[in-house]
């Protein structure tokens, strides 16, 4: 093809050009737009996910509980219905179902006295957030026929009592106008970063809120279900709404959480100002170098026009080399950016204080739309930006510009 000869023949920038380090700015620049927008965007999401994450791990995603809810740290008695259940299980996106009970208490120990509220749950319950969160030691066994004395407590409250696997704990649950005592054995401590959870939370066997309430088998606080897709959270809420009976409530993790999920959305502004600032970066970087490039080959495009080739021939060929400079750099960015977020992906080399974000280091989100997706775009919109400073070559006269050489 004419137009790609010429652009690879005549439009190569040796040294001494005076667009050649112009050229080399360019794709530099583009390609650092495009690692910040593809690392911003990959930090941000998997900021997002990891914490909402955490919050799910511990109240799961739809949580369905009695209408007739008694208070904040013990619940009203949950009929388990089998017929119910199994409408609910049949929702498209349901995924997981599973029963729970909370109540509020205190431990107690020689030095310390510590509020709690210990979750109960049955053998049912998919733990394998708390397995992947553990510091120390094991999850709890429940068994067939007696209800377990062992707990899980997290990292914040083994350090605030000086309990350690192993240890006994002394918790106590008010019962009306009196209390009732039991004995806990830890197995396991666990640590998430979140504050809001890690200074309550107790995990163990339901039986023993069962018992200490003086429920039935056939009663539990509320009912949790795990969706597969976060982004149908509401529409399936809805279905299972309908699903259940009318002295049930149905809310979603969202809706228990309004202030942490408001602020993991305010991110996406973030992403979007990001996005912004480098995209105009990319494209005063690449609208420059074509400028300097039809600037320093004014008289070449004059000979060519002079020989009959037509102003959207000439155009082609800049946009050609234009082309090649913004995918080169879009290459090195996009590169440059996956490997740098599967590196901290693997070691977590970039940490964070904990306390005050709710996790330890960066997470990044790997899904390859993320990169294929900022590194398309990029090349469109440098392309459409492109073709405003391309038109100017139809103004060049070749009389003119020979005559001026």
């Amino acid at each position: 093809m004419f137009a790609r000869f010429i652009a690879k023949r005549f439009l190569s920038h040796k040294r001494g050009s005076f667009s050649a380090p112009l050229v080399r700015i360019a794709t530099c620049s583009i390609a650092l737009g495009v690692l910040v927008m593809a690392m911003s965007v990959s930090i941000l999401r998997g900021f997002q996910r990891a914490i909402s994450d955490k919050v799910v791990g511990f109240g799961s995603h739809i949580v369905v509980k009695s209408y007739d809810q008694t208070g904040i740290y013990e619940d009203a008695p949950y009929r388990i219905e089998p017929t119910e259940n199994e409408a609910v299980v049949q929702i498209p996106g349901v995924r997981h179902l599973q029963f729970f009970a909370t109540k509020g208490g205190m431990v107690k120990t020689d030095n310390q006295i510590h509020g709690i509220l210990f979750k109960g749950v049955n053998r049912d319950y998919d733990l394998s957030f708390f397995e992947n969160e553990l510091v120390r030691g094991r999850l709890f066994s429940l068994a067939d026929s007696t209800a377990s004395t062992e707990v899980i407590i997290s990292q914040t409250i083994a350090r605030k009592l000086e309990l350690d696997t192993g240890s006994k704990v002394r918790t106590y649950f008010w019962q009306g106008d009196s209390y009732r005592a039991r004995a806990f054995t830890v197995t396991g401590i666990y640590n998430t970063d979140l504050t809001e959870f890690d200074e309550h939370f107790i995990l163990g066997d339901l039986r023993q809120v069962q018992r200490l309430n003086g429920w039935s088998t056939d009663l539990a606080g509320g009912c949790e279900i795990l969706v597969d897709d976060f982004s149908r959270l509401n529409a399936v809420a809805q279905q299972v709404a309908d699903a259940t009976g009318v002295d049930r409530t149905v809310s979603t993790i969202v809706d228990e959480n309004p202030t942490l999920f408001s602020w993991l959305e305010l991110l996406n502004s973030n992403i979007v100002l990001i996005l912004s600032i480098m995209a105009m970066v990319c494209i005063v970087a690449v609208i420059s170098a074509l400028l300097i490039m039809i600037f320093e080959k004014t008289r070449m495009i004059g000979i060519l026009k002079t020989l009959g080739a037509s102003n959207r021939t000439i155009r082609l060929i800049f946009l050609i080399k234009s082309a090649r400079i913004t995918g080169s750099g879009i290459a090195i960015g996009t590169a440059l950016a996956v490997a740098l977020c599967l590196v901290q992906h693997s070691w977590r080399l970039v940490r964070l204080d904990s306390e005050s974000y709710s996790v330890g280091y960066v997470p990044v989100d790997l899904n390859p739309w993320i990169f294929v997706t900022i590194a398309a775009a990029t090349a469109l919109v440098c392309t459409a930006a492109l073709l405003l400073p391309a038109a100017y070559i139809s103004r060049i006269e070749p009389a003119k510009t020979i005559k001026q050489e």
